[in-house]
């Protein structure tokens, strides 16, 4: 499995903003307010992964008091991260959109929508960062070479 690329990231949030845009250009005079649930939902997957990869590094390190670490544990937080981050990308490229399309829209309603979006676009982002800072912490560390010259376990 490979690393996250950002380019990826960037396309599939860019790609978002522009359906959001359509979307909101076509239908916003029939659209309910912005909701604030998935906004925390985010943001507390967010907060839980950073929790997580603190807690993997550590783990994977070997630092004093902390447990042995399952590597098919490890190989499902990588997995969540790859989801996470490329969800996190979705989302924050959507209300990045809707955030563009509702500065221009002068209306009261638009205006009420601003915080929402906003708060949206902050919360993918914090997903976004902490699903590669989860990725990174899956990582094995790279071991030094043997002090006799043997070659590492590692192909």
């Amino acid at each position: 499995m490979r690393p996250t690329s950002v380019s990826v990231l960037v396309v599939a949030g860019l790609a978002a903003a522009a359906v959001a845009w359509l979307l909101l250009s076509a239908f916003y005079e029939s659209w309910p307010p912005l909701p604030w649930l998935p906004i925390i939902v985010i943001a507390a997957l967010a907060a839980g992964e950073v929790v997580l990869a603190q807690n993997t590094a550590a783990r994977i390190q070997r630092k004093p008091g902390a447990p042995r670490v399952d590597p098919l544990a490890v190989a499902r937080y990588a997995v969540l991260a790859k989801a996470s981050s490329l969800a996190g990308a979705l989302y924050a490229g959507f209300s990045g959109g809707v955030l563009a399309w509702l500065a221009l829209e002068p209306t009261k309603a638009a205006r009420d929508d601003v915080p929402a979006a906003v708060a949206g676009v902050v919360a993918s982002l914090a997903l976004v960062a902490a699903a590669l800072y989860l990725e990174r912490s899956c990582r094995v560390p790279d071991q030094p070479d043997r002090a006799d010259g043997e070659e590492s376990d590692r192909p």
